[in-house]
C-alpha cells in the first residue's frame, strides 16, 4: 500500500473525517485530500505527528515512498511539447497506465510527460503523436508491442498539461487505476474508458464519465455537472461538506443514496444548486458521501 492508501485507511479506522484529522494536525482539509490522493506527502514533522496519532511507525507508513518525504520527478521520463495559438477541441487517447493526470496549464503549449520509477525504456517504448487540425488537436500515446498491458498498468504514469486559455472541449480515452482532472475550464469534458479512482478538482465544465467499473470518485471543486454513465455498477462519490449540488437519476433502475460522516442520511442535495451530480445508464447505484 502507498502512503496515501495507508493514511486513508488509518483515518477511517479511527472514525475521523478529513476535516477532523486536519484539525488534529493543524493543517487544512485540502492538505489531507492532497496526501490521500497521492498529490503530495507531508513534511517530516507532520509525518511524526501522524505516526504517533495512529500508532504506526514512520518507516511503515512510507515504505513505498522515499524517506524524507520530498516530492521528486520519477527516474525515467519522456516529454513531448507542442505550441498552439488558438482555441481547440482536444481528442486524447492515452492507452493504459497506472495513473493519468489531465490538467490546465498557463503556458501556450501542450505538454505530455510519460514516466516511471522502474521502466527504463520509456523513450524507446512510448511515443506521443500530436496532430493539429484547424479546430481540433489529436493527442495519441502509443506503446511498443513489446510492452505488455500489465506493465503499463503497473509502472507507467502519464501527465497531460493543456493550455487552459485555449481549451474548448476535452475528450479522453484511456484505461488506468487513477484519473486526476484539475484546473480546466471548458464547455465539455468526456472520459470514455476504465478508471477505478477519479479525482475532480478545479473543474468548470460538464464532465461526462462513461465507465462500467465500480468507481471511487472525489469531487473537491466543481462548477457545472458530473454525469456518470454506468451499467450494473456500484460507485462511491465523496464531496466536501461545503459543496452544493442537485442530484439527478436517469435511465433504468438507477439509484442514489446518501451518507454523512459514516451514517446513512436522507437526500442532502440542494435542488436549487447550479451544480449537478447525475447518474445515468442502467441498474447502477451511486453512494454520495459527505465528509
Amino acid at each position: 500500500m502507498t502512503f496515501a492508501e495507508k493514511l486513508r485507511e488509518s483515518r477511517k479506522k479511527a472514525g475521523l473525517s478529513q476535516e477532523e484529522l486536519a484539525e488534529k494536525l493543524n493543517v487544512s482539509r485540502q492538505a489531507i485530500t492532497k496526501w490521500e490522493t497521492e498529490k503530495g506527502i507531508p513534511d517530516i514533522s507532520n509525518l511524526m505527528t501522524i505516526s504517533n496519532l495512529f500508532g504506526i511507525a514512520v518507516d511503515d507508513f512510507i515504505s513505498e515512498e522515499k524517506t524524507g518525504a520530498i516530492a521528486k520527478s520519477r527516474l525515467y521520463e519522456s516529454i513531448t511539447e507542442y505550441d498552439i495559438d488558438g482555441k481547440k477541441d482536444f481528442d486524447i487517447k492515452l492507452g493504459s497506465a497506472k495513473s493519468i493526470t489531465v490538467k490546465g496549464g498557463c503556458d501556450e503549449k501542450i505538454k505530455v510527460v510519460i514516466s516511471s520509477d522502474s521502466f527504463s525504456e520509456i523513450q524507446q517504448s512510448f511515443k506521443t503523436k500530436i496532430d493539429d487540425g484547424r479546430n481540433n488537436i489529436d493527442i495519441d500515446v502509443n506503446k511498443a508491442k513489446s510492452v505488455s498491458e500489465t506493465l503499463a498498468k503497473e509502472e507507467i504514469y502519464i501527465d497531460v498539461i493543456l493550455p487552459e486559455k485555449f481549451i474548448d472541449r476535452v475528450e479522453i480515452d484511456a484505461s488506468c487505476e487513477k484519473l486526476f482532472l484539475s484546473g480546466i475550464e471548458c464547455s465539455n469534458m468526456e472520459f470514455d474508458g476504465r478508471a477505478k479512482f477519479l479525482d475532480v478538482d478545479g473543474i468548470s465544465s460538464v464532465v461526462e464519465i462513461d465507465c462500467n467499473l465500480d468507481m471511487d470518485i472525489e469531487v473537491h471543486s466543481l462548477k457545472g455537472s458530473l454525469e456518470l454513465n454506468q451499467v450494473k455498477a456500484t460507485s462511491i462519490l465523496r464531496v466536501t461538506k461545503d459543496f452544493e449540488f442537485k442530484a439527478k437519476t436517469k435511465g433504468l433502475g438507477n439509484s442514489i443514496i446518501f451518507e454523512e460522516y459514516g451514517t446513512m442520511k436522507d437526500d442532502f442535495s440542494n435542488p436549487e444548486s447550479e451544480n449537478t451530480i447525475e447518474l445515468n445508464g442502467m441498474k447502477s447505484e451511486l453512494k454520495i458521501i459527505r465528509e
